[in-house]
């Protein structure tokens, strides 16, 4: 019997293993079949087809089409993009320290950073790039510009600007610098001990960097209530999210774990540090732009029950990327696992396996979502993002405000007014007076924009008159619309506060530089003040993590 019993457990084992070495031959002849096919159609496309072709871009497309059909984060990084991708995983990269724009025929310099190349040669938000080292910069797109711009430190540029409130253009020339844009650009107290710090992206080193920041707040005096600002972060490094988190919660503690494919991706990282302070009560500021590494660090703080998150539905971005080096200095960018925070949920909101009959990507539905339970029982779910406990309206701007921001009439009448002031207070708040002074400046300029109701009524006419109804509406539609260009005349008062707020940002980042742009923010912000009034009211906090 025993014999038997061997004897169909080795038929069993040999029928798995001829199953799985047929399922890799298979597998390796399909690849091996559609590389060749792949190749064949490669050569024959670029020998006979009728016009020149550009070999690199051509097979560029193909490979960025191919992986597009798996997710948007496994990406091809040929060797001309490998400094931008340095950039966002360091912070750092070698040029003059701007940001810039196209506008028409010309790029421009939208924002220079304080204590770079840029700026300590005295450009200016608003100047026109008219030539790079002696060659016209006239219908150059924004990439076309960067990649010159960019460069070995120590290595010299000179730009031919435009400024408005100069007559004729000027040289400036300087040397091209390491530029690294801070991680925490900002950090400071609101009120009675309730510290804010800005974290910026999740680049090398910005654990160490929001520790400092912390410690700086501490040095200064107690500390007691944090609020720690992800909005807008697109996340980046893994370990960095882990370190982060560490300081605020226990050695020892989960925090987060992968699994993937490959065995050798399912990790679990642990807290392997002392933390910097457990007790402090925390506020995590989240929105839809709060994505990746983020929403670890938010899920983790919100699945410990170590502090309070308030804001939007995060993006909902579950994937982890890992980047293998190809041949001629060039990377593949891909996405090898997913994680899991504490509570064991998986906060990835896109299914890019199973994708709908037109190709589109659908959301996992409520229906699908599975309830998890934080350290103190609270009820949390996976595949939507990071839901906070305390959701705030992200609110709309209305529609002229985007077609102000869409003509850039914030950003020159901001330039405008840093030419006819020298200098402000870094307090300063848009007046009455100053929203004035920017009305007055609007009747001269061109911006359309069509209201919802304006829409409708477009449609209204045209439904009306492929029904033959319209000329008996005719005269009162007329009226309506009348009336609409009415109230439409009044859409700068109605959106007063939101232009003070805007500007004041706006206005500020001319004299101190993204440190203004933020502090200016930060007097408007509904998110803020709800944080600040729930850690001044510790009962409402404690109760909530309950």
């Amino acid at each position: 019997m025993k014999k038997k019993f061997k004897l169909i457990i080795l038929i069993i084992s040999l029928a798995i293993t001829s199953v799985v070495s047929v399922g890799f031959v298979d597998n390796y002849f399909e690849i091996s079949k559609n590389i060749d096919i792949f190749t064949t159609l490669y050569k024959e496309l670029n020998t006979f087809y009728v016009d020149e072709t550009n070999p690199g871009e051509l097979m560029k497309k193909g490979i960025d089409e191919m992986l597009k059909s798996l997710d948007p984060y496994t990406t091809y990084i040929p060797e001309s993009e490998i400094e931008d991708f340095r950039f966002m995983t360091t912070g750092q990269y070698g040029g003059i320290g701007a940001m810039i724009t196209k506008r028409g025929e010309y790029v421009f310099i939208t924002e220079p950073y304080e204590g770079f190349p840029a700026h300590k040669a005295g450009l200016m938000a608003g100047d026109k790039i008219l030539e790079i080292n002696g060659e016209t910069a006239k219908n150059k797109t924004t990439e076309e510009v960067s990649k010159i711009l960019k460069g070995q430190p120590n290595t010299s540029v000179s730009l031919l600007i435009e400024r408005k409130n100069r007559e004729n253009p000027f040289s400036v020339s300087f040397e091209r610098k390491k530029v690294s844009v801070a991680s925490v650009p900002y950090s400071a107290y609101l009120v009675n001990g309730i510290g804010y710090i800005r974290l910026r992206s999740f680049t090398r080193n910005c654990a160490n960097d929001l520790k400092n920041a912390i410690k700086e707040l501490q040095k200064e005096r107690e500390l007691n209530g944090l609020i720690l600002d992800l909005r807008n972060n697109p996340g980046g490094l893994l370990n960095e999210s882990v370190d982060i988190v560490n300081l605020f919660v226990e050695k020892g503690e989960k925090v987060v774990s992968t699994k993937g494919k490959i065995k050798s991706w399912e990790k679990e990282y642990i807290a392997n540090k002392n933390p910097l302070n457990t007790e402090v009560p925390l506020v995590v500021l989240i929105n839809s732009s709060s994505a990746s590494a983020s929403e670890i660090v938010a899920g983790s703080i919100q699945d410990l029950d170590r502090g309070v998150i308030i804001g939007q539905r995060s993006y909902g971005k579950g994937l982890v990327q890992q980047t293998r080096k190809l041949s001629y200095n060039s990377q593949l960018k891909l996405t090898v696992a997913k994680y899991y925070i504490p509570s064991g949920r998986c906060i990835q909101a896109l299914d890019y396996t199973n994708r709908n009959e037109d190709g589109s990507i659908g959301k996992v539905p409520d229906s699908l979502m599975t309830i998890f339970t934080t350290r103190n029982g609270r009820e949390v779910k996976d595949g939507g993002g990071i839901l906070p406990d305390i959701q705030i309206d992200a609110g709309k701007y209305s529609n002229i405000i985007l077609s102000l921001f869409k003509e850039r009439l914030f950003f020159d009448f901001a330039t405008d007014f840093r030419f006819s002031n020298d200098s402000i207070s870094d307090q300063f708040i848009c007046s009455d007076l100053t929203y004035n002074d920017f009305t007055t400046f609007l009747l001269d300029k061109e911006y359309s924009y069509k209201t919802e109701t304006e829409k409708s009524l477009d449609k209204l006419k045209k439904k009306a008159k492929d029904e033959k109804y319209f000329n008996g509406l005719s005269v009162e539609y007329d009226a309506l619309v009348a009336k609409m260009n009415i109230n439409k005349s009044d859409d700068l008062k109605k959106s007063k506060d939101d232009i003070k707020e805007i500007l004041t940002s706006e206005i500020l980042s001319r004299y101190y530089y993204q440190v203004g742009r933020i502090k200016g923010g930060l007097t408007f912000d509904l998110e803020v003040k709800k944080a600040i009034s729930l850690l001044q009211n510790k009962e409402n906090y404690y109760e909530i993590l309950k």
